[in-house]
């Protein structure tokens, strides 16, 4: 959903889903999306009731500034693209929040088409007080203009019992590579009859976990010129995904909703996504203590690959121009921007791993979770998150990612795979660059 080319491409991008988000029904949007044209009200737009809208309620309490009132709407992921591609497009920001999360794969699109929509907040974020990694997405030039909130650290939820029961403990998940645990889920299939995870073959989710892995995407540092030609991390991840999909160590899905079933019903081992998919895990309340988290492989060979990626998490921004401006800037630099405690109800409460650094150190980051069989997985998430590398994801990942979907069955059906992103690079070129 990026901002692909310019405003077209983005509008178009509003009907796609990511993991960060889904595209439930709006609520209250009506309400909430006429400012009142007084500073004495903001409106924050969201998704997720269970998780984005939750944390920004919470937030509220945290706000001292009582004469000012905080309105909170929950709207799908999708209608907040919507209504922002065609608010931004037409220059008229009349009816939009004075807030509004955006996914950090989408960010670059507005910030890049639409550079006076923002208001810039380096008034209120301290580049040194968050993940490293988040800064890739939410700047321009010198300029921050997002608060991080946050983090999509990727880590491997798998089953214990199920592990044990073909041989393996926590430690032999530790400093693996992919292909590593390639051999583990096939030996894992043969002694307990579970695939290692559930897999939809048009989702290219665990390809951008390993790419990140090692500093690399669709397109260069820029995030403009499409790199997927010659790109060894991008051939790396199409070869573990399709040798998954092969071989059958994925049940697989085609949407959402499948994926929770398969870990939920006890059907797969283990789900590879972001710390944010904690909460679907945990859905499973008889599973308590049969769950362990491990750091995610490595790239076989590639000494720049690190134990830590990404995949999701968002951050919120400012609409710029609007009654309540000031009032929006100070709300955040109240809260997400700073505000420790808040992140430990949010961990308490939501299970929000933040991107604020001195949150880790808060007490609940410190305790052992009885779901997990009592590990720490609040500061384990949080020490992975510091290392996420840094990726500029550009304007076009949805864009080049559907482009994609048809090159990954190409090499499941044993197509060579330089072959395959050579003639995928001029097709994305053509589509993307001109």
């Amino acid at each position: 959903m990026k901002k692909f080319l310019g405003s077209l491409l983005v509008l178009a991008s509003a009907l796609m889903l990511t993991a960060c988000g889904g595209a439930g029904s709006s609520k209250d949007a009506d309400a909430g999306s006429t400012n009142n044209g007084s500073s004495e009200k903001i409106t924050l737009w969201a998704w997720d009731e269970t998780f984005n809208i939750k944390a920004a309620e919470i937030a509220k309490e945290y706000y001292e500034n009582k004469d000012v009132t905080v309105e909170v709407v929950t709207m799908s992921q999708n209608d907040i693209v919507q209504k922002l591609n065609t608010s931004l497009a037409s220059g008229n920001t009349e009816g939009l929040p004075n807030i509004v999360l955006i996914e950090d794969y989408r960010i670059q699109s507005y910030l890049t088409s639409y550079p006076d929509a923002f208001s810039d907040l380096g008034s209120i974020v301290k580049e040194k007080d968050f993940s490293d990694y988040k800064f890739a997405v939410n700047k321009v030039d010198d300029k921050i203009y997002g608060v991080p909130f946050d983090s999509g650290v990727a880590g491997i939820f798998y089953r214990r019992d199920y592990f044990e029961e073909a041989g393996y403990k926590e430690a032999d998940l530790q400093d693996i590579n992919w292909d590593d645990l390639i051999k583990i889920a096939r030996v894992v299939k043969d002694k307990t009859g579970h695939a290692l995870m559930t897999m939809d073959p048009s989702d290219l989710g665990l390809t951008r976990i390993i790419m990140q892995s090692t500093g690399k995407w669709f397109t260069d540092e820029s995030g403009e010129k499409v790199t997927l030609k010659g790109n060894k991390a991008l051939e790396y991840a199409l070869k573990i995904q399709a040798t998954i999909l092969k071989e059958g160590l994925a049940e697989q899905v085609s949407d959402w909703d499948g994926g929770v079933n398969g870990v939920q019903s006890g059907s797969v081992a283990s789900a590879i996504q972001g710390c944010w998919y904690a909460s679907t895990i945990q859905g499973a309340e008889d599973q308590t203590g049969k769950w362990g988290i491990a750091p995610i492989p490595v790239i076989k060979g590639d000494a720049n690959s690190k134990h830590s990626s990404n995949i999701g998490g968002g951050g919120w921004y400012v609409i710029k121009g609007l009654p309540g401006e000031e009032q929006a800037k100070e709300f955040l630099g109240q809260t997400f921007a700073s505000n420790v405690d808040l992140m430990n109800q949010l961990a308490k409460e939501v299970g929000v791993i933040s991107t604020l650094k001195a949150a880790s150190k808060s007490p609940i980051y410190q305790e052992g979770v009885a779901f997990y069989d009592g590990q720490k997985v609040f500061e384990d998430f949080s020490n992975w998150s510091a290392e996420v590398p840094k990726v500029n994801y550009g304007k076009d990942t949805y864009a080049i990612e559907s482009i994609l979907t048809e090159s990954l069955q190409e090499v499941i059906n044993g197509g060579d795979v330089d072959k395959v992103l050579t003639n995928v690079q001029k097709q994305a070129e053509d589509q993307l660059e001109n």
